[in-house]
Formats: structure tokens, C-alpha cells, sequence
């Protein structure tokens, strides 16, 4: 491969950046508050907006600049949420080199003297476009003096400049700056959205992926876009042939579904040495026992969800019938379950040697599998049960001969007028006095 190749590629998290609000996957909401405020012509003058990483806060800002100032092809456009890429303003913005627009990275830029620089700045009227638009990016890494300078301008900005900030951490923004924007909360993105958008760029790029592997890759990526597309793009790279669920475990450090499946239903049936072997194949194959524990937990949470009355619509064929089947073992049993493999997973974090703890762990497992749940336990004292029988105790010595019967059934326990002899003296002895000191019968 020659260095023109190697230089000029970019990367799919790049490649496919949203190039419009309707290619901004998972963010209706958004997309429909900002079309009507700008139809309507309300549009606030400062936003704020939040996410985990990778969901489109960037590109939501970068878009929304575009859509403020792109004046149309002819020139004579209006803002608009669906700009049109072609104007002046729209290539300029795209490429980040207009003079009106401004990025700033608020992670290498905190102190109070930067702040001071955007005040004035905000002074000068823009220079070619509709607003000038300051995006400040990772605004939660700014300093508490850079944001009390920033308190009064952001409160009443001139009317043709607009703030929006990004930030990955809205509580460490102080709230005197967020009551002076809109904010919008950006969702991570569903994994059905998420694998169907993977699958389409799949198409695109000729990529040859496995359903499985593009679910697999979505419930990893954990609502992110970006880390969706760099673990696709990764996976390409890993292997030039179709892309599997097997090679995406592989890649990241997981057991295969068939390992996880297999490793939870030996231990859920008590089978330890069942549930060890599995673990150990898993580990063999590269698997952290961390994240085979965290893989038993997904199946453990969907079983569950299954049995409190969700949907099996969402799982993979290949998974559908083994978690159903979970599923039917009771609410009580899988959250026993969850509860053990959710400490277990703290401990194996912690422990100096995570395989160890990760065999103790489904060890426990096995063996609560083989215990009574609680329901069993009332039910069976209910009915007069033993509820954990015993073996009957042998008898430490043969037992002495029984004493005949005394004549007189009904003295038997009775209480005796006799008091004891006293402390010392033998029965006997006691009765021989105590006869002596009855009283005798007059002749």
C-alpha cells in the first residue's frame, strides 16, 4: 500500500458525521424543538448540550451554525434547519475556516483571560455572516472565574451572536450558567437504531458483517455512534473475510454468546464443573473474566425482562430460545442471580487474581442454584413440611430397660407431697428421716 493510500483515509466516525439534522440518528426530539423554534422565530440565544460521548453534541453545534447562516444557493436564503450545503457560509463553516463561527476547546482553553477574549469579541458586529456563533466545547473544563466572566454577557448577548456549549459532565456547569441556555439532553442511541445504521454504512463501504456481529458491536458501543463506527471500522480491519460475532467477541476481550449461554445455564443448573469449563474456554479464547461476568449479567437482565412480562422481539435468533428458556426459572431465581453476579462483579474488579474470583463466583452460583428459594421454604412449612430434612440421630448408648407401668395411670405425673431430702443425703436416707418426723396415730 502506498503512502497516498495509508494518508487518505479517513476514518468512518468521521466519514459519516451527520451532514444534516435528518442524518442525526436517535435525536428526534432535538431535531423537532430546533425546527419549530426556528420556524416560529424563537430561537434562544445560548444552548447547552449534554451526552455521553459520541451521541452528536459537536456535530449538533457545528450544524446548527450552518443552519443560521446558510443564506441558500441564490444567495437569499433564510436560517433554516435543513441547510443547503452549497453557499459560501455552508463550505466555510464545513471545513471550520469561517470567520464568524468559532470553536473553542474549553479543555485547553479555562482560564478567566480566554473568557475575556470571547467578551470582546462579542463586541464586533460578524463580518460576512447572519451570527457570529462562538461553540465551546467541553465547557465543564472551564475555570469558575472564567465562567462568572462570562455570567453577564451570556445573560444579555447582542442580538446577532449566539452561544452554544457542549459538555460530556452538565454537573460540574454551574447552574448560574445554565439557567442562561436552552438545554438539550441528548439520548444515547437504541441498539435496533444503531445496528440498522451500522448495517447501511456496512452497504456503502462493502463491508461483509454478520447481523449478530453488528448487534454485538451496537450493545458495545453502548448508545455511541463513534464508538459504534470505530469498533466497525476496527472489525474491518481485523479481517478482510465476513465478520462474525465470534471475531467481534475476540476483538473485545468477551466471550462468545455460545460460551456466555453455555457458561450461565450450567451454573443456573448447578453443574459448576459445567459452568468452569465454559469460563475456561472463554479465557482461553481471550476473554477478561470481568467481562464474561458482564456478559452473564446482560443474559441474566433480559431473562428477567422476559419474565416480567417483556419481549423476546429484541434478541438474536441464535440467543432467543437459551434466554427464554432463563426466563421461565422465575423473577426470584434471576434476581438471586443478578444480586450474587452483580457483587461477585465488583469483587473480581478488586481482586488480585480476577480468574480466581471469577471461579468462586459461578462456584456460589452453582450452588445457590441447588437451594430452596424463599417461596419454596414458606410453601413447604405451610404444608408441614420439614423445609431442610435431616437424618434421624443415632442414639449414644443402648438405652436402659423401661420400667414397668405403675399401677395407677393417673398418678403418673402427678405432683408429690414429698419434698426432696435435703442437699447431701441420699434418697434413702431422706425418706428414713422424714418418716420419723411424721406425726403417728393416736391408739
Amino acid at each position: 500500500m502506498n503512502d497516498d493510500i495509508q494518508t487518505g483515509y479517513r476514518v468512518l466516525a468521521r466519514k459519516y458525521r451527520p451532514d444534516r439534522f435528518s442524518e442525526l440518528i436517535g435525536q428526534e426530539a432535538l431535531v423537532r424543538t430546533l425546527g419549530n423554534a426556528l420556524s416560529l422565530g424563537r430561537l434562544a440565544h445560548a444552548f447547552v448540550l449534554t451526552g455521553v460521548r459520541g451521541v452528536g453534541k459537536t456535530s449538533t453545534a457545528r450544524l446548527l451554525a450552518r443552519g443560521l447562516n446558510c443564506i441558500g444557493p441564490d444567495g437569499t436564503g433564510d436560517a433554516t434547519l435543513e441547510p443547503c450545503g452549497k453557499c459560501e457560509p455552508c463550505v466555510a463553516i464545513a471545513a471550520s475556516r469561517h470567520v464568524d463561527v468559532l470553536e473553542v476547546d474549553a479543555a485547553s482553553h479555562t482560564g478567566v483571560d480566554d473568557a475575556r477574549d470571547i467578551i470582546e469579541g462579542v463586541g464586533y458586529r460578524p463580518v460576512s455572516a447572519r451570527y457570529k456563533i462562538y461553540i465551546i466545547d467541553e465547557v465543564h473544563m472551564m475555570s469558575k472565574s472564567a465562567f462568572n466572566a462570562l455570567l453577564k454577557t451570556l445573560e444579555e448577548p447582542p442580538d446577532n451572536v449566539k452561544f452554544i456549549f457542549a459538555t460530556t459532565e452538565i454537573r460540574k456547569v454551574p447552574v448560574t450558567i445554565l439557567s442562561r441556555c436552552q438545554r438539550f439532553d441528548l439520548r444515547r442511541v437504541d441498539s435496533d437504531v444503531l445496528t440498522t445504521h451500522l448495517a447501511s454504512i456496512c452497504t456503502h463501504e462493502s463491508i461483509n458483517a454478520d447481523p449478530e456481529a453488528l448487534s454485538v458491536i451496537s450493545r458495545a458501543a453502548e448508545g455511541s455512534v463513534r464508538d459504534a463506527l470505530s469498533l466497525l471500522d476496527q472489525a474491518a480491519a481485523m479481517t478482510a473475510d465476513q465478520i462474525s460475532a465470534d471475531n467481534i467477541a475476540a476483538m473485545l476481550g468477551r466471550p462468545g454468546r455460545t460460551d456466555s449461554i453455555a457458561m450461565l445455564d450450567a451454573a443456573m443448573s448447578g453443574d459448576a464443573a459445567g459452568a468452569l469449563d465454559a469460563l475456561a474456554s472463554a479465557h482461553t479464547n481471550g476473554a477478561e473474566p470481568e467481562m464474561a461476568i458482564a456478559d452473564l449479567m446482560d443474559l441474566i437482565h433480559r431473562a428477567s425482562l422476559i419474565a416480567a412480562g417483556g419481549s423476546a422481539d429484541s434478541l438474536l435468533e441464535a440467543e432467543r430460545a437459551p434466554v427464554t428458556a432463563l426466563a421461565d426459572m422465575g423473577i426470584a431465581r434471576l434476581g438471586r442471580a443478578w444480586q450474587m453476579l452483580l457483587k461477585g462483579h465488583a469483587e473480581i474488579t478488586t481482586a488480585p487474581q480476577p480468574m480466581a474470583a471469577a471461579e468462586m463466583l459461578l462456584i456460589r452460583l452453582a450452588h445457590l442454584a441447588n437451594m430452596p428459594t424463599p417461596a419454596d421454604i414458606i410453601g413447604k412449612l405451610g404444608r408441614g413440611e420439614d423445609a431442610a430434612p435431616t437424618a434421624a440421630a443415632k442414639p449414644a448408648s443402648t438405652p436402659a430397660a423401661e420400667s414397668p407401668a405403675p399401677e395407677n395411670a393417673a398418678q403418673v405425673g402427678a405432683p408429690s407431697d414429698t419434698p426432696p431430702p435435703p442437699a447431701g443425703m441420699s434418697a434413702a436416707a431422706g425418706n428414713a428421716v422424714m418418716a420419723q418426723a411424721e406425726p403417728r396415730a393416736e391408739p
